[in-house]
């Protein structure tokens, strides 16, 4: 009777192992695009990922560089005073969409061109999110929206 309860115990445990593994393989097989790393245009300048990687960018667009082509077709640069990033987009842009304003896109950088499939616009007037506020710091871009203006 012992060595069964013995055997028993090893096969639970044995089937538990396997289904954690499962698990996990499952999992990591199915957070491919689920896991985006965020880049800014200074580090897309200095290390370019692959065309196959999905990412987002993040940034400021760049004045003057907001052009609506045919249709639902728009193309417009992302910058963080470092570097800039032409991007490529097509569908409706968010309400707050706009030039100088805080952008975050997801897609892929193919041939030097970021080819978005999502765009998120700041959801207020003071709304940045960390990463791009981080990026926008460490190159001297960043104001601070609740600064109070400098007098002499």
């Amino acid at each position: 009777m012992k060595g069964l309860k013995k055997q028993r115990r090893i096969q639970v445990i044995a089937l538990a192992a396997v289904a954690m593994v499962a698990s996990f393989g499952a999992f990591y097989y199915a957070s491919g695009d689920a896991l985006q790393f965020f880049r800014s245009p200074s580090e897309i300048a200095e290390n370019a990922p692959g065309p196959n990687e999905t990412f987002r960018i993040g940034g400021l667009v760049e004045e003057g560089s907001l052009i609506r082509g045919q249709g639902a077709a728009i193309t417009f640069n992302v910058t963080d005073g470092g570097a800039t990033v032409p991007v490529k987009y097509e569908g409706v842009l968010p309400d707050l969409f706009g030039e100088g304003e805080g952008v975050v896109a997801t897609g892929k950088l193919v041939g030097g061109t970021f080819e978005a499939r999502e765009i998120l616009a700041k959801h207020d007037e003071t709304y940045m999110p960390k990463e791009v506020i981080d990026a926008l710091k460490d190159q001297g871009m960043y104001v601070d929206p609740d600064a109070a203006p400098a007098t002499n």
